[in-house]
């Protein structure tokens, strides 16, 4: 299984969510390869601190540019789930892996600014199924307010009824310190002790994948 996880903008966690579902599947001995895409390297980096500390488990990182599909697809038969990482931007990257990927999550601020992406990540995910008729895309809200007097994230749900080739995940992925001290000591938040943030990356796995014990 490939699993891409771009955007069309940068800064609503893509390296967040990919790293700490790569940790979370790797907890539950799923064989993957976590491949940064993005000349930012966050992931990459992400697994570099991961390595010096000896953190276990382990996670096997590739890093590629251009025209990354040829690698996915050879990283399919090698392991069951890939996770992709691109950058937060119409790239190369981002095609060429939708060309291939079985799951694109989407992730995305319940801001304006960020919304108004989606209308041309719907076109990219239609012009992609031209090639690859079972690429299924999913946005994911991230980075929400923790405060529930703010109606962002209900306001952007709303709006999803718009889009005729995206899905909107169920779980919503706030934003809470303990992601970025997570990415900077090479942990996911399943192996900290936020139960809140556990509680979201595990439930978003839920959603996509059936694993034991989750």
């Amino acid at each position: 299984m490939i699993i891409l996880i771009g955007a069309e903008k940068g800064g609503a966690g893509k390296s967040t969510i990919a790293t700490n579902i790569a940790v979370h599947l790797a907890q539950h001995a799923v064989d993957l390869v976590l491949v940064d895409t993005d000349a930012q390297a966050t992931s990459a980096r992400f697994i570099e601190r991961r390595d010096d500390t000896q953190t276990r488990p382990s996670i096997p990182c590739v890093q590629k540019t251009g025209d990354v599909s040829s690698t996915l697809r050879d990283l399919a038969r090698r392991y069951q789930v890939v996770i992709a990482d691109a950058g937060g931007r119409d790239s190369r990257e981002m095609r060429s892996a939708m060309a291939v990927a079985d799951l694109m999550l989407i992730p995305t601020r319940a801001s304006q600014a960020d919304l108004e992406t989606l209308p041309k990540v719907n076109d990219l995910v239609s012009l992609a199924r031209g090639l690859n008729p079972e690429l299924k895309a999913t946005a994911v809200l991230s980075m929400a307010p923790t405060n529930p007097t703010i109606r962002e994230v209900q306001d952007a749900r709303e709006l999803f009824s718009q889009f005729d080739q995206l899905t909107l995940a169920d779980t919503t992925i706030c934003e809470r310190k303990v992601y970025r001290d997570a990415l900077l000591s090479g942990n996911g938040v399943v192996e900290l002790g936020n139960s809140q943030a556990r509680a979201e990356i595990q439930l978003l796995a839920q959603e996509f994948f059936e694993l034991d014990h989750v």
